[in-house]
């Protein structure tokens, strides 16, 4: 069974940082894509950044593009998302999931969990 525990988030103020983890178990982690997603309230989920199985190519929404990095310690089955300079339009619940850009849709009903709360304000 898929297991995906998302931590580290909090309230912070506008240009500050936070670091997220995902802790990925019940499945091949390092032979699988990962992305984060998000949701704002009353919004549509968002793709927000992707990462290769192998931790090499990534992509960012344009959105958080400079300002965020995703990494993977496939050693220890775990997605991270340093998230910097933040905007009071990055808050929102944040997810891990399987899949790139496109593909992290298919994964969504199942490896959506509780995910961690990031809200950005002064």
């Amino acid at each position: 069974e898929v297991h995906l525990a998302e931590s580290g988030g909090g309230l912070v103020q506008p240009g500050g940082s936070l670091r997220l983890s995902c802790a990925a178990s019940g499945f091949p982690f390092s032979r699988n894509a990962m992305s984060w997603v998000r949701q704002a309230p009353g919004k549509e989920l968002e793709w927000v950044s992707f990462i290769g199985d192998g931790g090499i190519n990534s992509d960012y929404a344009d959105s958080v593009k400079g300002r965020f990095t995703i990494s993977r310690d496939n050693t220890k089955n775990m997605l991270y998302l340093q998230m910097n300079s933040l905007k009071t339009e990055d808050t929102g619940t944040y997810f891990c999931t399987r899949g790139g850009k496109i593909s992290y849709s298919a994964y969504v009903a199942q490896d959506l969990g509780q995910g961690t709360q990031v809200t950005v304000s002064s």
